[in-house]
This record gives structure tokens, C-alpha cells and sequence, in this order.
């Protein structure tokens, strides 16, 4: 039997390829586990329901209603707003159907599909970048979650006052049991696997739909459903085309994470029309009924007081009734727990097996992910714009020109041909090996496209280009990459059927 580079057979995993299938191909335990392996495309689970409820619950997010509820002050008016959403929507929909067509096709998560463009070694710059990211982000989104639940304990249980008055680092007695409770069972969900979190998001897209959808109503029914359209500083011409734009914009840079790891998810599609289907259900008609939401919500509020809400959880808290307060707030909870799943645990978890796929499966990565977003104590990063605008925000202005590099390698410059085999193996001759497993033509064309779009991300003197650093960074990427790629070469398409995995393992 032939070894691996490593002078050691390839362990065989428990329902997938053996050691000789492995050892065939070269394949290293350095770059290969159960987890990180193609998914066999028999018995793939994920419909265009499961992508659909996907969006349901991500684009429900109580972040997303802050950003848009934000336009609403800003002056933007009722169908502006909509148009910026729609115009966010349109480029969401194209980028998020390229990106997950690659891993419906290849069968691998986001750390393996970067060794395509990056190098074996080189793809664990990509992987980082996004799973420190969503590390951060998992605790920022559990603590915020758990300021949800402490009011709805405290709704039910008034004698809990007490354990709210008292502080420890920063966080209250009470305010440590609801993000410890959440922290948990989140914990519970992920070690279970990709199916779980499939089957979570499957029962909560429905929920978070009929609840935003009733709260809205609600508000209208208040209002003999006569709205405010924008408030009394609306803004117009070339001011209000650029907001509206800059927000179209913005909203294509918030999803500029899922934009890359998407392949995470369609990996385990059951046909690609199942991806298209999803994202057009999910993304522009799903974006048009979040849209209508936040118009009512905030035009309703702003009817009633002239206060401007900054959370659907502002009106929640305002709810009368202790009964519908604490339904509701079990809403807004099994909605930010799902959001937390897909955008900001399944990456760093791929991202940890990828650095260490001999020791470490999906769960073990899950439970050391989650153990990095306590520990990092969220809440006081939450309340530090330093670490947001600067630490935050400079890493995610360098999804951007990770997604132009990918892309253009991808679809551009190999046609979509790829030797999945050939991923996993470290032989010097593999197709991927590059220059020592790092494809230094992509490191040229992301280095000066971050740069740039650093520059535009934090520097205040650039903040009018704020908005579009996503875009710049990937624009400026993909040209330059497209430019100095390498061509001499014929580029080979082997499907890693041989060597994949059940989903269900």
C-alpha cells in the first residue's frame, strides 16, 4: 500500500473512504479528516427549504434590523429604504449563488475551497481571517441575546432584581446566568453537527417570520395603519441617492462574511437548482418582507411619539402584557441563536479543524470556538469602539478582497475545473502545492487590495467611501489577480467522489 508524503497511511474514516482509497491519491491526515472531506453527493440533506430558512433567520437579525431601522434616522424615507434593501438584495443573490455553486460542485467548506486559490498552506490566511471574525462576533451576538433573556426573566421573575444589581467583570449576576444558559445551548446544538444546526434553522425560519410579521401588524393596528413615511428631517436629491446607495452597499458588506463561507452550507445541497431556489425565496423576496417590517415598525413608533426605535427589541420591552413580552422575547432568542449558529460558529469551527484536522473533529473545534467567545469576556468588546471600528472593522475589510481573489481564480481563470483530490494532498507536485503550499500571486493581489480597502474602512478622512470598502477591496483584488494569475498551466477536473464522505457522519 502506497504512504502519504508523511511516510504515514491515511487513518480511514468511519463511514467513508479506506486507507488504501486515501493512500491512492496521496491524501495527508495534515489536510484531511472526516470533517474537512468532500460530502458525498448521495444522500446530501439540504433542500432549498433549508437555504431558504437559512435567510429566514439571518436576515431577521436583530443586527439587521438596527442597520436598517438606522437608515429610517438617517432620513431616509419608506420606499428609499426599500430600494437600498432591493439594490443589496439584487448583488447578494448573484454573489451568494456564485459562491455557493462552488461548494455544491467541490463538496468542501470554505477552509478547503481557499486551498484552490490560496495554496494548502496559504488558504489558512483565509480561513483565520474569517474565524477570528465570527469568534468575536459569536460572543458579541450570545451577550446581546442575553440582554434579551434578562428582561424576560425579570418579566416573570421580579424577586430576580437582585442578582441584575450585582456586577462581576463587568457583567451582572443575572446578566452571567442568561449568557452562560445561551453559551450552553449553542454548545449542545453545534456538537451535534451540520444536521443539527439544519434541523434548528429549519423549525425557527417559520417562527421568526410569523412573529416579525404579527409585531408589525400590531404596530399598524396602533396606528389605524397609517404610517409615518420618513421623519421630519427626510432627505432628498443627490444626499438621498447616495444614502441610499451607501446603504445598498452596507448591506452586501454585512453578509460579506457568508459571501465566503457559504460553500460551508451547499456543500451538503441536494441539487443546484436547490441553492438558486433558496437564495431567490430567501434573499430578495425575504429582504422585501424584512423591508416592510422595518417600515412599519419604524414608521408606526415614529406616528405614535415621534421616537425613532433603534431595535424591534424597543418595542418588544414596550409590550404591555407580560405574557406576549416574554413570547416575543422568546422569538427574538431562538432567532439570534440561529443566526449565531450559521454566521458566526460553523466558520471558526471549520477554520480550527482546518489548522488542526488530525486532533480536532467539528465538535471538538465547536467547543474550543466557544470557549474563545466567553473567555474574551464579548460584553466589554461590545462596549469598546475601539475594538469595533478598528480590530472588527479591519478584518472584515479584508472579506473583500478574500472574495475578488477566490472568485476570479475560480470562475475566471480555471473555468471552474478543480482537482478536489488534489486538495488534501502536500505531494510538492500537487496541483495546489504552488511555491511551499503557498500560491504567492494571490497574496499579491490581496495585500495591496486590503490595503486600499483598510484605508477606506477606517481612515476618517476616506469615511465618505466607507460604505463601499467591500467593494473596492474585491474590485481591486480580482483586477489585479485576474492580471498576474498564472496560465501556462491546464488546469484539471477530478471530482473527489473517491475520497468523500457521507454527510451524515
Amino acid at each position: 500500500m502506497r504512504k502519504s508524503e508523511t511516510g504515514e497511511a491515511p487513518a480511514p474514516t468511519r463511514l467513508g473512504p479506506s486507507a488504501e482509497q486515501l493512500a491512492a491519491h496521496r491524501i495527508s491526515p495534515r489536510f484531511y479528516n472526516a470533517d474537512l472531506a468532500p460530502a458525498r453527493k448521495e444522500g446530501r440533506s439540504w433542500t432549498a427549504y433549508s437555504v431558504f430558512t437559512l435567510w429566514a433567520n439571518d436576515v431577521h437579525s436583530l443586527g439587521n434590523y438596527g442597520f436598517a431601522l438606522g437608515l429610517f434616522a438617517l432620513g431616509l424615507g419608506a420606499w428609499q429604504i426599500l430600494v437600498a434593501l432591493l439594490v443589496g438584495a439584487a448583488l447578494l443573490f448573484f454573489l451568494l449563488t456564485l459562491s455557493g455553486f462552488m461548494g455544491y460542485k467541490t463538496g468542501v467548506p470554505y477552509p478547503v475551497m481557499s486551498r484552490i486559490s490560496f495554496g494548502i498552506h496559504g488558504a489558512q490566511l483565509a480561513a483565520s481571517v474569517r474565524g477570528i471574525v465570527a469568534i468575536a462576533w459569536f460572543g458579541i451576538q450570545t451577550y446581546l441575546a442575553s440582554s434579551v433573556l434578562n428582561v424576560m426573566l425579570l418579566t416573570m421573575f421580579p424577586g430576580l432584581q437582585s442578582w441584575a444589581d450585582a456586577e462581576f467583570l463587568g457583567l451582572s449576576g443575572l446578566g452571567w446566568f442568561s449568557f452562560s444558559l445561551l453559551w450552553v445551548i449553542q454548545v449542545i446544538i453545534v456538537s451535534y453537527g451540520m444536521e443539527m444546526i439544519r434541523r434548528y434553522e429549519a423549525i425557527a425560519g417559520p417562527i421568526i417570520l410569523v412573529t416579525f410579521l404579527a409585531l408589525a401588524v400590531w404596530m399598524l393596528i396602533r396606528v389605524d395603519f397609517s404610517i409615518a413615511w420618513s421623519t421630519e428631517y427626510a432627505l432628498s436629491g443627490w444626499e438621498m441617492w447616495m444614502h441610499i446607495l451607501g446603504g445598498g452597499a452596507l448591506w452586501v458588506s454585512i453578509y460579506g462574511t457568508f459571501v465566503l463561507n457559504f460553500s460551508d452550507f451547499t456543500r451538503a445541497a441536494k441539487k443546484r437548482g436547490s441553492i438558486i431556489v433558496g437564495n431567490f425565496w430567501g434573499i430578495p423576496v425575504n429582504m422585501l418582507v424584512f423591508g416592510l417590517v422595518v417600515i412599519s415598525l419604524a414608521g408606526a413608533q415614529y406616528k405614535i411619539d415621534g421616537t425613532v426605535i433603534t431595535s424591534p427589541a424597543d418595542i418588544v420591552q414596550s409590550i404591555g402584557n407580560p405574557i406576549l413580552l416574554v413570547l416575543a422575547s422568546l422569538s427574538l432568542l431562538l432567532l439570534t441563536v440561529a443566526v449565531n449558529l450559521m454566521a458566526n460558529f460553523v466558520a471558526p469551527t471549520y477554520a480550527l479543524t482546518n489548522l488542526f484536522p488530525r486532533h480536532l473533529n467539528f465538535r471538538s473545534a465547536a467547543i474550543i470556538s466557544a470557549v474563545i467567545g466567553f473567555v474574551i469576556l464579548p460584553w466589554n468588546l461590545y462596549d469598546s469602539p475601539v475594538v469595533i471600528v478598528y480590530f472588527l472593522g479591519g478584518l472584515g475589510a479584508l472579506l473583500g478582497p478574500l472574495f475578488g481573489v477566490i472568485m476570479v481564480d475560480y470562475w475566471v481563470v480555471r473555468k471552474t475545473k478543480v482537482n478536489v483530490p488534489q486538495l488534501y494532498t502536500e505531494a510538492g507536485d500537487g496541483e495546489y502545492f504552488y511555491h511551499r503550499g503557498v500560491n504567492w500571486r494571490a497574496i499579491g493581489a490581496f495585500i495591496p487590495a486590503s490595503a486600499i480597502s483598510l484605508v477606506f474602512a477606517l481612515v476618517p478622512a476616506f469615511s465618505g467611501f466607507s460604505e463601499f470598502s467591500w467593494f473596492s477591496g474585491a474590485a481591486i483584488a480580482a483586477l489585479i489577480y485576474f492580471v498576474i494569475a498564472r496560465r501556462d498551466f491546464t488546469f484539471s477536473e477530478v471530482d473527489g467522489e473517491e475520497i468523500a464522505v457521507p454527510t451524515h457522519h
